[in-house]
């Protein structure tokens, strides 16, 4: 079995860890050989090309392979991506993110490709857009599914949501959460050691983020809401880990405040620190406007701590209401603040939300779990198309 993946680029996200575990996973497989193809990893959010450092032939970067919307780079990619593909001609293309979504199963589609996969990690039209780029992520997204043998759903908010503007049909579908290596979390512990590195005190009730500083993963509503969070908890201090475009504004809104030595800005970290930092958390906040299931709501369930996310998206099918955490309407600094203040003040509750948490995330998304129904589903679909699997 020849499979290959693309992707639109390998900074440090949610979707790129999900690719990136997935090659390297099915390499592992007997008679499986999985590559990828990705473009080039550039700004400040970091890099996950080092995970190829010991398997360099896995992975290709191609360099007209952008985020943005470039018709002449745009051109390039698909042509290049054609050739790659012919020269490949593996039996199954398994495309990530919305520019190699597009670009890559239109090159699977000429370059012959018998199957093409498409995992959707968050959707790429939505109210959380202008009306006439809405309009046309949809119709590109109409267009690629018809040549589209197959969707992974990250949550089954995904897949509810491209039916209903008519995108593939329901046995299409299927939910394959993204997993991660879960033993790290669940061995994280409070750890005085690291607190003290990071500037926390032993008595600090910890409210983190995990997430890139980017738009829509909603920072600043957090911001908005610390000065009430610091009158309700006077101890509270805010642990931002992750970097990006918006660090500096984020900084500015802070200190505008007066509340700049409430946060700690962790700047980039590695995948490897994230579970020593969601340890020292006593609850994650996620409040993100647009996301397929945030990995950071299962990464800090696997350490046991509790977690408050917006009712958006695939966040439910995690963040269970009043079991493993609290979801709130989106926007709603109101319940944000009163959810905040609840879990400080109740340590029982932070425990028993956590643990039950931790359960939860034990049995749906170790990394393994993952590989292998992408791999049973490869060979479903094989069979399906009469292909050796070979």
């Amino acid at each position: 079995m020849r499979v290959t993946h693309l992707i639109t680029r390998l900074v440090l996200g949610g979707a790129q860890e999900n690719t990136v575990a997935s090659v390297l996973g099915l390499q592992q497989i007997p008679g499986v050989h999985a590559d990828l193809i990705s473009g080039p990893t550039l700004g400040r959010e970091g890099s996950l090309e080092g995970a190829f450092d010991e398997a360099r032939d896995l992975l290709t970067i191609t360099p007209h392979l952008i985020r943005a919307v470039h018709p002449w780079h745009d051109l390039i990619a698909l042509r290049e991506l054609t050739r790659l593909l012919r020269v490949r001609a593996p039996q199954i293309v398994h495309t990530h993110s919305g520019k190699a979504g597009i670009l890559g199963r239109m090159a699977a589609r000429r370059a012959g490709v018998p199957i093409i996969v498409h995992t959707i990690h968050g959707p790429s039209f939505g109210s959380f857009q202008g009306p006439i780029s809405n309009v046309l992520f949809t119709a590109a997204e109409r267009y690629a599914a018809r040549f589209t043998t197959h969707f992974v759903s990250v949550a089954n908010a995904m897949t509810r949501q491209y039916l209903a503007v008519g995108i593939g049909r329901p046995e299409q579908f299927i939910r394959i959460f993204s997993g991660f290596p879960l033993e790290p979390f669940l061995q994280c512990s409070n750890d005085p050691a690291v607190r003290r590195r990071w500037g926390l005190a032993p008595e600090d009730f910890v409210v983190g983020t995990i997430a890139r500083l980017a738009p829509l993963k909603g920072h600043e509503d957090l911001l908005r809401a610390a000065p009430r969070l610091v009158q309700r908890c006077p101890k509270i201090r805010f642990l931002l880990v992750g970097d990006g475009a918006l660090k500096p504004r984020l900084e500015a809104l802070a200190r505008a405040t007066g509340l700049r030595e409430r946060f700690v800005f962790s700047g980039l970290v590695t995948p490897g620190e994230i579970p020593q930092l969601a340890g020292v958390m006593d609850a994650l906040v996620h409040l993100s406007a647009r996301e397929g299931l945030a990995r950071a709501l299962p990464q800090a369930l696997a350490a046991a701590r509790p977690v408050i996310a917006y009712d958006a998206d695939g966040a439910g099918e995690v963040c269970v209401d009043g079991e493993t955490g609290f979801l709130i309407p989106p926007g709603d600094l109101e319940a944000l603040i009163e959810r905040v203040a609840q879990l400080a003040g109740n340590p029982e509750l932070r425990r028993h939300l956590g643990e039950r948490g931790r359960d939860r995330v034990r049995n749906n998304f170790a990394v393994e779990q993952m590989v292998g129904t992408l791999h049973g589903m490869y060979l479903q679909l094989m069979r399906k198309q009469g292909l050796a699997d070979g």
